[in-house]
Formats: C-alpha cells, structure tokens, sequence
C-alpha cells in the first residue's frame, strides 16, 4: 500500500445554486478526461433528502450545536466503504436557518461532517414533503388512490424529480405496480428522471418487478437478464437494476444489548410480565401499519384459544404519528376501542392482554421489549423493508460475553409473525407468513408461533440470525458500492451529455469520436471526390415520423434529381416499404436506385427492372407462419400483421406491453419452432416480429452497392449514408467492414450519419430530418449537373 494521498481541502460552501463537481477544482477542470482522477475514485457522494445531522439552537440563541444522527441510514452506509473512501453528504437540513447564518452553518458542517446543506424554502419544503411526497407519493405507493382531492403535479417541478428518488430510497418506500403507478400525473416524467441514474437499487424483486414494468409499459423500455444482473438500455447506456434488501446495523443494536440501562430494563419487565407469554408489535402510528389488525387477530386468538386467557399479552408500541388527517384520526380512535373492548372483555385483576404504548420509546427500551418477547407481530397492510424482525432476531440471539453464563447456555430462539406485504418477509423463510386482511388466519398464526416446539423455534432463530448478522447494512452498502462501480466501468468510456431542462432533462452516453456533421466539411470532401455512393433511408431520415402523408415534396424530388445527374454519384434510397410505392413516389427520379423491403428487390434506375436479391423464391414458409401470426392476432387486442412480398410482420405496438411482449416472445418461439428446416430468419425488434428469407438486411444493400462500383472500376471514393433505426445499423457496420477489408480506400471521406443524438455505429448524427435536407441541399448545389451515363455498373 502507498502512502494516503494528502486531500485537498474543499473551498468555502456557499449557499447559491452550483454544480456538485465544483466542489473540487480538479475535477471542473477534468471533465473530459477519459480516465476518472484519484480524486474522484476516492470520495463518493450521498445525496439524500436530509442529512445524517442533528441540529440544535444554542440555548443562548447564539448559534447552533450539531452532532451526528446515529439512527440515520446515510450514516451506517459509511461501514461498507473502503476505509480511505472519503463521504460527502448532500441533503436538507431539519432546523430552519436564518438567511444570514447559512454560509457559517454550511461552512461548519462541511468541515466538521462533510455534508453540504441544501436550504430550502420553508414553504417550498412544506409543499414539498407534506403535500406532494405525503399527500400524493406515499398514499400512492401504498396503493392508496385519493377519491376526494384532486392531485396537483405542478409542485414536483422544483424539486420533486431528485428529491422522489432519495426520499423513497432512505425510508426503503415499496414501489407500485403499474396499473397504481400511472394514475400519476407526472408518472413518466419521473421515470425519466430515475433513468438518468448509472444503478437504481429496489429491496425487493416484487418493487424492480413493478419499476421494470411500469418502464416497459410506460416508455416502451424492455430490459435483459445476463449473469445474473439486470440492465435495461436507455439513451446509449445500460442503467442496472439491482436487487438488495437493507439490513441492520450490527454494531449499533449489540452495542445497545450491552447497555447497563438495558439489563435494568430487561429485569423489570420480565418482572411485569413472570408467568406471560409476550407477543411484541412495534409499527408507527399511520394507516398502513395494520395496527388495528393485529388487535383484532389478538382478540380473535382469546376466543378461539381460551387457553391463553391470563397467559397471552400483546404489547403493542406505536410511535407517534408523523402525519396528520382526518384518516389517521379515525385509526386513532378504532385502536383506542379495540384496546379498550379487548382489555374490558379479557381482562382481570393482575392481567392486561393489551398493553399500548403510545409514546417514544428509546432504542434501550425498545430492545428490552425485544429481548423479552416470545413473538414479534408484524401486520402492516403496505410496507417498506420494515427491520423490525431484523431487528428482534438480533436481540433475541443477544450478546456473546454479556449473559451470564447459566443464560448464554439456553439456547436462542425466536418466532416471527409477518405481514406478506412487507419488504423483509422474502428473506425470512422461516418466519409465518400471513395476510393480515385475513383475522382468523393471523389469529391462527400467532396461536401456532407461541405453540411452537422449542426445538423448532431454535431452528427457525438460527436460520434467520445468520442471514441477518451477514447481511447488515454494512453489506448492503459495500454491494452496492461494488456494482455502482461495475455498472459505471463502461460509462466512464464514453461522453455523456446532459441534454434538456427540468423535466425533459437526459443524460445521453456516446462514443468519443461521435459528433454533429459538420455540412461545410462533408461538402468539401464531396467536391474533392471522383465516385461517390450516397444511400439514404426513408421513413425518419428524408420524411419525418410525424408526417401524415409520406408521398416525397417536390423540393426532396428536385434535391434527389440534382444528385441523380452527377455522373460521379450513385445515389440510392434504401427503405424496408414495398417497391410499388417507393416505385410510385420516385418515378420522377430516373436515375435514382432503390432497394425495397430491406433489400429484397433493388434496381439501379427507373429503366432496369426489379431485381430479386432473395437466395430462394420458394414462400411456402408464408402458409405455415400466417396462421400462428392469426391465431395471436386474434388473442392479442391491438396486434396486426403486415403482409409484404418477401416478408410477414406481426406489430404490437398498440397492444397491451406486457401482454403484447409476452406474446411477442411465445410467438417468436412458436415460429422459430416451424420454420427450423425454412430458408428464414425470425427475428424480433421494437414492438415487432418479423419472418423474412434469410441473408436480407439494408447491410448487404450496401455491400452489393460497393462491390458493384469496385467492380466496374469505380471504388468509391466518398461515402454518403444516413438513416434513423435499427435496420440503418446493418449499413452502418457494412460500411466499417468494408473500410477493414479494403473495399472503401479511407474512413476521413466516409460519413455513416445516424438521425438524431442516440447510441449508434454511425460516427456522425444530424438533429432531424430539416438538417439531412438542408445537409444534401448544400451537396445537390455544388454537383456538377452535367449529362451523365448510366448509373448501373
């Protein structure tokens, strides 16, 4: 090892708004530097929706006292990074600062914490957290859809996009499904803005399940599992989603078990409750928590089992509630008569069988509770991760060294009964999984736990303590970190560009060398050169998308004409439409060459006839593909099948995304099935399944196209192609195979041109189709419109 690297000091922090990499001179003066600085690899950034800070006014109002928040997730994460790793926090503060006293405030905690504070307005933070992420986000991710208050999206445009990602990933949120998921106004806005991010992390399959469907069906992504990791491309990078559920932190909670004011509480209770078997709920006060649930599964127990009257107490201990309405309120009170009918109902002199605890509870006394409790009932009816279980089984396994040593013989042992709508309950396997909707069942459940064998308990609580104790928070972190890294390795390879404002803001990846086409170059090339090939693409490259009508305009005939006429261009439009209409549009052209349907018919002029480039013209294939095409079609509301010459298309677009990409992949499997012993390719793209004869892509349209020239003595010498989809892409590599093999004499007079700023094989890009006309306008006007020969070989 070397010796550590001496850090630079951060400058003042000033309270004005900036960008992060300014923290740090050397890294504003690095930014296009292929490799990342030491400095870089060595400091990571944690930006949260509140810093991991307590904060504190001076009792003699003179200033402000701050200290760490031991109980803050963004602060445990610190265990699982590399020692020398140096960790900024970025986030809001909890105390409202004086104007005045922010750039003193900031400049403390950035010396003494590393963390940079983010003012925000009092009543933007009020609209902010209470009115959008409480009133809006959190009922909806709870599957809660509001039926009496119109929801208002226009609050989230400040600061709503990067604060939503941070808020849900520090409170370990649960995420909707999408049929929830897009009753949101700015449902894919918000997407978007997640997207942008290198790794987005979920504690659950269930949550990435919904984000990745709400991705495909929302955005028409689709993703791809490979060795384990899932990743989906978007904008020329490929975001990794990651599944892995937070733990606790270890050191934290056994640092507590050793606590004097532990073992004083402990004994007291075991006092209070001698001769009781101890069930345990902790949840907050809100109204997904299923408090009520679990009071009613108590008293449902009592009935059916009397034999735990005057044996059996719950302890339920409900944090206060950190929101207010009128919905938390009617909770309130149900909880309260439960309580009190359960109490008046079971209840006699020296027993209790509910005992609510409505206020704080410190960590001491709350693992207290824990050591002593036989059971841990969780009911929530929508939930996050939920550590409490964690949290317990820790507690209950306890300290080695602390006990004495008649306790640390007693086997450990543990039961847990959990809500399956909870974050944790896919990692304890051993745990009782009940829906709490369901009263008798949970009743059931708990009545089976506290009966339990010991023996079976011990095994249950050894299962579960060596998941929890070697999946903590410190390797969560440290995984993340590790895949972050992984995910970021081949990023760091290419240019990444910020491209949009707020909401329409994306970060889009490109290779080094990829850059705008630069009209006055290209021209000058052109005018240098002897023979050159110019293939263009149709739909999206000369005639935009959104145009209705797709028949050519007279400027792009004239255009297209005045190129035709240079004898030393060979000038073709390639496009996957049918030569009757690509025949049609360009009858004026007479010198222009076409090839249709991807390349299956070409000719070289209005003069020469359609020429099949098929290696068979055998279309049998075509009577065993229409029927399995029909009988999806039939099954698939929004599908249709496009009947070519030379090739079927089953289109899905306007189906249902998931059930059209289900679909679309049985399919797929069925045909490839079928056609095993044709002479096709079954081949699916976006929204598409396509069946055509082998061996025919716009790729081997070019290849014909340059081998012609070559042969005819007229290798070209400038190269002109342009197209906006997938299939261009075939042109594209065609093209730089045949500068490797020597086909093409030079890449510098070579211009592979993609349609728009997106990841491509293409060196160039044009923003739109206006550019490409303007771009060959320029080209037609400096052509030499002299009379020409023939442009076939």
């Amino acid at each position: 090892m070397g010796q550590p690297r001496e850090r630079k000091r951060l400058p003042r922090v000033m309270t004005v708004p900036g960008v992060i990499s300014e923290l740090d001179d050397d890294v504003a003066n690095s930014v296009a530097s292929d490799v990342p600085s030491s400095l870089v690899q060595d400091r990571i950034i944690i930006v949260a929706n509140q810093l991991p800070v307590k904060a504190k006014r001076r009792p003699d109002n003179k200033g402000w006292s701050f200290s760490w928040d031991e109980d803050s997730l963004l602060l445990q994460l610190k265990d699982g990074l590399p020692e020398d790793m140096e960790v900024l926090y970025v986030g809001s503060l909890c105390a409202d600062v004086d104007l005045s006293e922010q750039d003193d405030v900031s400049q403390v905690l950035l010396d003494r914490f590393k963390c940079v504070p983010a003012f925000l307005p009092p009543d933007m933070l009020s609209k902010f957290y209470h009115g959008f992420c409480k009133q809006h986000l959190w009922p909806l991710f709870h599957y809660m859809l509001p039926f009496r208050e119109i929801m208002v999206a226009d609050l989230i445009g400040l600061c709503g996009r990067h604060m939503w990602r941070q808020t849900r990933s520090s409170r370990k949120g649960p995420f909707p499904s999408s049929e929830i998921y897009r009753t949101l106004p700015v449902r894919e806005e918000i997407l978007r803005a997640l997207l942008n991010s290198d790794l987005i992390g979920f504690h659950t399959f269930d949550y990435a399940r919904h984000f990745l469907s709400c991705c495909s069906r929302m955005l028409g992504l689709e993703y791809q599992s490979k060795r384990g990791y899932i990743g989906m491309e978007y904008y020329g990078r490929t975001v990794g989603i990651k599944i892995m559920p937070v733990g606790i932190h270890m050191g934290q909670i056994e640092s507590v078990l050793k606590l004097a004011d532990k073992e004083w509480r402990v004994g007291e209770l075991k006092q209070q409750f001698e001769g009781k078997t101890v069930l345990l709920g902790v949840d907050d006060m809100d109204i997904f928590k299923g408090v009520n649930l679990k009071l009613l599964a108590m008293e449902q127990l009592l009935k059916q089992h009397p034999k735990w009257q005057g044996r059996a107490v719950l302890v339920q201990i409900t944090n206060p509630a950190r929101g207010r309405g009128r919905d938390l309120e009617e909770v309130q009170a149900e909880i309260q008569e439960s309580c009190t009918r359960i109490n008046e109902t079971f209840g006699r002199p020296g027993y209790e069988p509910v005992v609510f605890i409505d206020r704080p509870v410190s960590l001491s006394e709350r693992v207290a509770y824990f050591t002593i409790a036989e059971c841990v009932v969780v009911a929530a009816v929508r939930d996050g991760m939920n550590l409490t279980p964690y949290e317990y089984i820790v507690c209950r396994q306890g300290v080695s060294g602390s006990e004495s040593s008649s306790e640390s013989s007693v086997p450990k042992k543990s039961m847990l009964v959990v809500s399956e709508f909870i974050g944790c309950s896919p990692s304890l396997s051993g745990a009782i999984r009940v829906n709490p909707w369901n009263i008798e069942t949970t009743a059931e459940a708990m009545n089976e736990a506290i009966s339990m064998a010991d023996s079976e308990k011990q095994l249950r609580h050894e299962k579960h303590y060596r998941y929890v104790s070697t999946h903590d928070v410190a390797y969560w972190s440290r995984s993340f970190y590790q895949d972050l890294e992984r995910t970021c390795k081949d990023h760091f390879r290419r240019r990444c560009w910020g491209i949009g404002l707020s909401f329409g803001f994306r970060v889009v990846a490109l290779d080094p060398n990829f850059k705008k086409l630069n009209i006055d170059h290209i021209e000058s090339a052109y005018i240098k050169s002897k023979n050159r090939a110019i293939l263009l693409d149709y739909d999206g490259t000369v005639m935009p998308h959104t145009s209705m009508n797709k028949t050519p305009s007279h400027e792009i005939i004239s255009i297209i004409n005045t190129l035709c006429s240079d004898a030393k261009n060979t000038v073709f439009v390639v496009s996957g439409r049918g030569r009757d209409s690509l025949g049609k549009w360009f009858a004026p052209c007479k010198k222009l060459g076409i090839a249709a349907e991807h390349g299956y018919f070409m000719r070289w002029s209005v003069d020469e006839e359609w020429e099949n480039c098929g290696q068979s013209s055998d279309f049998g294939w075509i009577q065993i593909a229409e029927p399995v095409m029909k009988l999806y079609t039939e099954s698939t509301d929004g599908s249709s099948i496009e009947t070519k010459e030379s090739a079927l298309v089953w289109h899905h677009r306007d189906a249902d995304p998931g059930f059209g990409a289900a679909q679309a992949k049985e399919m797929l499997d069925h045909l490839e099935s079928v056609l095993a012993n044709e002479p096709v390719a079954v081949k699916s793209g976006q929204c598409i399944v396509e069946v055509k004869p082998q061996g025919i892509s716009k790729g081997s349209v070019a290849e014909k196209i340059f081998a012609s020239m070559t042969g005819s003595g007229r290798q070209a010498d400038f190269v002109l192609c342009i197209g906006d989809d997938r299939s261009d892409e075939d042109m594209f590599e065609s093209i730089d195979n045949a500068i490797a093999s020597g086909i093409l004499t030079s890449s510098k007079t070579v211009f592979a041109c993609t349609v728009g700023q997106k990841p491509s094989k293409a060196k160039y890009y044009l923003d739109d189709t206006a550019d490409v006309i303007n771009m060959l306008e320029a080209l037609a006007e400096a052509s030499d419109p002299s009379p020409s020969a023939e442009s076939s070989p």
